[in-house]
């Protein structure tokens, strides 16, 4: 039989009239050089990963007390503002800049999206940097959105902001350029980290942790039998989160082929396996199976994914789900051990098992899964399946200088902060006790968090009222409406 004609097979690949801009766009159709199929595939994934930021927005709110619930979501959708400026001015630049070969950090070639028009992407040459920059965008959105679970019932916001765009260009920028850029020293080296064990994964764990050591624990009184307010905010956040997902690992293959439906594939298999996992894990100790659990396990096993997604087969996806869920079930007590508190579990949710997921890629990464997308046909022998026995060391030592570098450099940044006048990191004791929803922000989640509260404060046994926390603290400051005994003496 003969061989269908592929019509979708983009024109031969231009060079460039112009090497800034890629050609003259007041003459010449640049959109000709790409394939329209790979760039609408692509269009279409960048707004599935930007659904990932409100998802993470609702799955922390659920997660925290209803008097911080409103503060988490401001921190998670503040921080996507911050990082679109930060990016447009000169992340994606200092990420991705080809000029730069220093293998740390890129320069300021693309500032401001200079020469970033129609010119080839680093991920692909059938999409233009354009949409390349923008799809890129989308993920350092999401790390640093991860990051922000980190502030939960006791950070104040706007130094939280502050924090974050210096996050972005000391911390995420030479991370990605490490592993993503075609001059870093990772790329270069050989590691194989499919869409962000490293940059994503590692990078907004160990931020979150050492962002978590430098603002101190909660009061003790809030850590007693803490329970999430909103089981049914988790399970929204944990679906949006997983709808962008396959955006994020999918997309990661930059074009419509089947390396992308693989990544899919394994992105599903992996997610439900550390969901199954991870209930069973704590049904052997509570008894009963749990909605949290489950979410957890999904979202460990998606995390666990992204780096491997595209390098490992649906048999290996499935092994991959059930150890990321025990390593991530077991990492949730790393906090207690440390006495930092993670309040979100972005180590042990994020952290751990995008290590999981680069160790993997060792043991199981294969040529004919990266050869899928037609683009990389003879990559070479990638994992240990494939005899490449040298790779397992550079898996390992990349996870540690991403591990170290990411904590160090975002503890001392926190810590900066932190000393600028204005910009202490931590709400007062006080504040604590209000929910960071009153203190940071005047508005509440919940009409009647407010309600109760000035209701108990204008009943004249108000000195006695049950309000949480607050039967020691002066009534002055408790509420916006005046003691009995002021207004009696009027």
């Amino acid at each position: 039989m003969a061989e269908w004609e592929n019509l979708a097979a983009p024109l031969p690949i231009f060079n460039g009239s112009n090497a800034n801009d890629g050609g003259d766009t007041a003459n010449e159709d640049l959109n000709l050089y790409f394939a329209s199929g790979d760039t609408s595939y692509i269009i279409v994934a960048s707004a599935m990963v930007l659904i990932m930021v409100p998802g993470l927005a609702f799955l922390y709110s659920g997660l925290a007390r209803r008097k911080s619930a409103l503060s988490l979501i401001w921190a998670v959708m503040g921080s996507m503002a911050v990082v679109n400026f930060q990016w447009y001015l000169w992340g994606y630049s200092l990420a991705f800049s080809p000029t730069a070969t220093n293998g740390f950090i890129g320069n300021l070639h693309h500032a401001v999206l200079q020469n970033t028009l129609g010119t080839r992407s680093p991920g692909s040459d059938y999409i233009p940097s354009l949409l390349y920059s923008f799809y890129q965008l989308q993920f350092a959105a999401v790390t640093v959105a991860i990051v922000m679970g980190a502030v939960a019932e006791r950070g104040r916001l706007l130094p939280a902001m502050v924090f974050v765009f210096f996050f972005m260009t000391a911390v995420y920028c030479p991370i990605a350029c490490w592993v993503w850029n075609v001059n870093g020293w990772a790329a270069k080296w050989g590691v194989l980290d499919y869409a962000g064990g490293g940059p994503v994964e590692i990078v907004s764990g160990a931020g979150a942790l050492a962002y978590s050591w430098v603002l101190g624990r909660r009061q003790e009184r809030m850590l007693v039998n803490f329970r999430p307010h909103n089981v049914s905010l988790i399970t929204l956040g944990t679906v949006l989160l997983w709808f962008g997902w396959l955006g994020f690992n999918g997309g990661s293959a930059f074009g419509a082929n089947l390396r992308a439906v693989i990544a899919c594939w394994n992105s599903n298999l992996t997610a439900c396996f550390s969901g199954i996992t991870w209930v069973l894990l704590d049904y052997r100790l509570a008894k009963k199976i749990s909605m949290v659990g489950l979410c957890s396990g999904f979202i460990s096993g998606l995390v666990a994914a992204t780096p491997a997604s595209g390098f490992i087969s649906p048999h290996a996806s499935i092994f991959l789900g059930v150890v990321a869920a025990v390593c991530a079930n077991f990492a949730t007590k790393i906090k207690y051990l440390i006495g930092i508190d993670d309040s979100m579990d972005v180590l042990a949710e994020h952290g751990i098992p995008g290590i999981v997921g680069l160790i993997f890629n060792g043991f199981f990464g294969a040529e004919s899964i990266v050869g899928l997308d037609g683009v990389n046909l003879g990559a070479g022998p990638q994992g240990w399946i494939d005899h490449n026995w040298g790779v397992m060391y550079k898996q390992i030592a990349y996870i540690l200088a991403c591990s170290a570098y990411a904590f160090v450099v975002s503890a001392i940044l926190a810590k900066l902060i932190d000393l600028v006048p204005g910009l202490k990191l931590r709400a007062s004791d006080h504040a604590e006790l209000m929910g960071m929803d009153d203190d940071q922000l005047g508005e509440f989640a919940y009409d009647y968090v407010e309600v109760r509260r000035d209701f108990l404060a204008w009943t004249p046994n108000h000195t006695r009222a049950p309000i949480a926390g607050l039967e020691t603290e002066p009534q002055n400051i408790s509420s916006d409406a005046e003691p009995e005994s002021t207004k009696s003496a009027q």
